[in-house]
């Protein structure tokens, strides 16, 4: 049998590898960044979540944690995610659809109105303008009374895998890599708790990278991120025990716990041999996992309920550090309440039923496991030495390399399940007949006149010669090297838009034009 990352899996593992273990919480990690793991707390349970409008996904939210989630996970519209306001010509259509619409001030406040935000930690999927919403969370917290230095959380702000396998950028790659760095340093004497970044494989495995693809390129661009902000004047240990990861989590079981061992192991080799690293911190690679959404299928769903627990069953067992598991219905529309707590029962089944708790890194010594780790790293450590080739990630990007590996894989998967060689339960084996209804969550398209309603009473209520002032100040900042961040706090304090602010970066740096191949 051939793993998806392209080694043979043997049909029998006779003996043991020299296998680089240590132990957990030691260099190189491959146990687990944390001595006790699970065994003393288990990992966050997150469900990510956001719909409609803010006051929507805030009721969302309330339920959530009522139900026992330990940490909020935020999905913005898309016209968010590109950096447009609500009101916007190229947003029609898209408003609350697959996020919640944050367009400014006014919105974050009703997102988390009644929400602890020194007790609570936040997630949020945003990239390109995601120093954009990172503040606006600073602001409302402040409002809280509640100082940027109780906040915890996580900003996404990966800009590279959008140019790679997901298409939300914005500015061209250098800005958007300054834009980074930027963060990296505000956030570092400002919100010092806060994961400034998720640097992130899981959009490049839904595309269809396969297990070893996905964490060459994840660090490869982890490796980028580290030379600008090297570059932008950073100490390598005042800003590495900050980076985080964010991992799918597939059906394949063991290739999955396999990868996230591997993954952990060449990030601490990486950040030690490369870049000099000397607080352990800077080597840990800790990560979120959320399952594999493009794996959920639409024909019987609920068979999807299975596919999400054997994913959660290989986070956990790999060492996540927290985890999302996807509801049974989202190959098919939003969640419903229902099947968003059935998601995160999976969790605590897993947690606090399982016994898989009870000790770290149950698989070590395995020779399956340790023999298809070391399969795992050899690819990837290939892959990076192919993208480096190029003489930097950004350039392998603008070369197209990484996205034709990944649309490669992707052609070579979908042959195999058209062709019945790889099974899709419900698909293209155990099929049945017909399908029972399913009545799925429907977001009401009056959102967007809503959204647009309030844009116009904000841009009416507010001083707008001094939103005027504060954007200018921001440009300025953005045409030169100062940190833009403090502009851009000012700048959306006095409740300029999300929009209003990407708009006027446009101006400055641009919008990424990619090069079309054929």
């Amino acid at each position: 049998m051939e793993a998806e990352s392209g080694f043979t899996i043997k049909p029998v593992y006779k003996e043991p590898v020299a296998a680089d273990l240590g132990e957990p919480g030691e260099f190189p990690y491959t146990r687990g960044v944390y001595p006790t793991m699970y065994t003393q707390r288990p990992w966050t349970m997150r469900q990510y979540a956001g719909f409609g409008t803010a006051a929507e996904s805030n009721a969302r939210y309330h339920q959530l944690l009522a139900n026992g989630t330990m940490g909020l996970s935020v999905a913005f519209d898309l016209p968010t995610q590109m950096g447009y306001d609500s009101d916007d010509p190229i947003a029609h259509g898209e408003v609350g659809k697959v996020g919640v619409a944050i367009d400014s001030l006014d919105d974050m406040r009703r997102l988390f109105d009644g929400i602890p935000l020194d007790k609570v930690s936040t997630s949020m999927t945003i990239n390109a303008p995601g120093s954009v919403l990172l503040l606006l969370y600073q602001l409302v917290a402040e409002e809280h009374g509640v100082p940027g230095s109780a906040l915890n959380g996580t900003i996404q702000n990966d800009i590279l895998k959008e140019y790679i396998a997901r298409g939300t950028y914005i500015f061209p790659p250098k800005p958007s890599l300054r834009l980074v760095a930027d963060t990296f340093a505000y956030c570092r004497s400002e919100i010092p708790k806060w994961n400034t970044i998720s640097i992130s494989g899981y959009h490049m495995a839904e595309a269809g990278a396969t297990p070893a693809q996905e964490i060459a390129f994840t660090l490869a661009n982890g490796i980028e991120y580290v030379r600008a902000a090297i570059a932008a004047g950073l100490a390598v240990d005042d800003f590495a025990p900050r980076l985080s990861f964010f991992f799918v989590a597939r059906t394949t079981l063991l290739e999955e716990i396999a990868k996230f061992r591997a993954a952990r192991r060449m990030w601490a080799r990486i950040m030690r041999d490369q870049f000099g690293a000397k607080n352990p911190k800077s080597l840990m690679l800790r990560f979120h996992t959320q399952t594999a959404g493009v794996q959920l299928t639409a024909q019987q769903p609920e068979v999807n309920l299975v596919r999400v627990a054997i994913q959660a069953l290989g986070a956990v067992a790999g060492g996540t550090q927290s985890l999302h598991t996807n509801a049974y219905d989202e190959a098919i529309a939003l969640p419903t309440e229902k099947s968003a707590r059935l998601a995160l029962r999976t969790q605590q089944v897993l947690a606090f039923e399982s016994g898989l708790t009870g000790t770290v890194d149950p698989f070590a010594g395995s020779y399956a496991i340790e023999a298809m780790t070391d399969e795992v790293e050899r690819i990837a450590l290939e892959l990076i030495e192919q993208v480096f080739s190029y003489g930097s990630a950004v350039d392998a990007i603008e070369q197209g390399f990484q996205k034709q590996e990944i649309e490669t894989s992707a052609y070579r998967i979908a042959n195999e399940v058209d062709g019945g060689e790889r099974v899709v339960v419900g698909v293209n084996r155990f099929a049945v007949d017909t399908e029972e209804r399913y009545e799925p969550l429907r977001v009401d398209p009056v959102i967007e006149q809503g959204q647009a309603e309030r844009l116009a009473a904000l841009r009416a209520e507010r001083d707008g010669p001094a939103v005027e002032a504060a954007l200018a100040d921001m440009a300025k900042a953005a045409e030169g090297t100062e940190n833009v961040l403090p502009y851009m706090k000012e700048a959306l304090r006095r409740r300029a838009t999300v929009g209003e602010v990407c708009h006027k970066l446009r101006a400055v740096w641009g919008v990424y034009q990619p090069i079309e191949r054929f």
